[in-house]
């Protein structure tokens, strides 16, 4: 009987359930199941434990050794609670924890998928062998996994790393509920509403541009379109990734100063972008770090790339057993 490692994601429009074998290469995903988030979290637990126990009827050679869990925060991972999160908005004070033990009768922890992303990048991605190391998310929002000394660090109340909310101008597009902030101008979001402000300022002085062709479009505009553009030699949407990758840049300066990691690894857009934002990251970073700090930090974008996120609550099931 081989060991496996059970991995539940869930998220504000679909939740996963997946099954994962660790050896000396890394991790396997060998099963994957997935299905819209209902609308109470009793039925969405539910339904993960049956889907759970499907897949492992399925692979009887398997034994499971722990459960692991990720989820948008905010969360209370020592008592195994879920606290509202923003895209979860009937998760109020679930216990996902217990009803995961009582039934498997094997270790079940919870973190938030910033967490569970830095720990799956740590343990088999562009993050193994260090021991300091930040992951940043990079994607619909900038939120970050602080590996130090070797260990998760998640802070007094599971809020460590919550490097969006950081604001970087007095004036700018909107994250985090703050003007300016990291995530205003690091997120998907962030960028679609940079571009809109600038593309229609653009328009406004008779200019085209290849993001959007007319005013009634500018609404529609998403960091794919941008960087699409850019890539295509267009000149706004060139300026409006260099603005994107100096801010990245800052904020990177800031975690290099304040954390001494010895690398940071960044998901989603950087992994897809690198090419157009590395250039102005590493130039601001040069400006604005300690430069004995910088000098033994690398920037790499995400070693597992897309299947990160799959990847992320095997990782937390993985520190789970490492724990006991």
């Amino acid at each position: 009987m081989k060991p496996v490692l059970a991995g539940l994601d869930i998220g504000g429009t679909k939740c996963a359930v997946v099954l994962g074998i660790e050896d000396e290469q890394g991790i396997q995903l060998i099963a994957k199941q997935s299905f819209p988030t209902p609308d109470s979290p009793e039925e969405a637990l539910l339904q993960m434990i049956n889907q759970l126990e499907k897949l492992l009827l399925e692979h009887s050679d398997l034994t499971l050794t722990a459960i692991g869990i990720s989820c948008g925060g905010p969360l209370d991972s020592k008592k195994g609670l879920i606290l509202s999160p923003p895209n979860l908005p009937n998760w109020d004070h679930v216990d996902v924890i217990t009803p995961l033990c009582e039934r498997f009768d094997v270790p079940a922890a919870v973190q938030n998928d910033a967490n569970a992303c830095a720990l799956a990048e740590w343990k088999w991605g562009a993050g193994k062998d260090t021991n300091n190391m930040v992951f940043l998310t990079f994607g619909t929002g900038m939120g970050a996994g602080l590996i130090l000394d070797g260990r998760l660090y998640s802070g007094t109340n599971d809020m460590a790393g919550e490097v969006g909310h950081i604001r970087l101008e007095q004036n700018g597009p909107v994250g985090y509920g703050k003007a300016g902030s990291f995530e205003g101008f690091c997120s998907g979001g962030g960028i679609a509403r940079l571009a809109q402000s600038m593309v229609a300022e653009w328009h406004s002085q008779g200019k085209e541009t290849k993001i959007c062709s007319t005013q009634d479009e500018v609404e529609s505009i998403t960091a794919k379109t941008v960087a699409e553009a850019a890539q295509a030699g267009d000149p706004l949407a060139k300026q409006i990734y260099k603005i994107v990758g100096q801010k990245l840049g800052r904020g990177l300066a800031l975690l290099v100063d304040l954390l001494n990691p010895e690398r940071i690894v960044i998901g989603s857009i950087y992994l897809r972008q690198e090419e157009l934002l590395k250039p102005f990251v590493m130039e601001e970073l040069l400006k604005e770090a300690l430069p004995y700090s910088l000098q033994v930090c690398t920037i790499v974008p995400s070693g597992l790339k897309e299947s990160v996120g799959d990847l992320a609550s095997l990782s937390v099931a993985k520190y789970a057993l490492d724990q006991e």
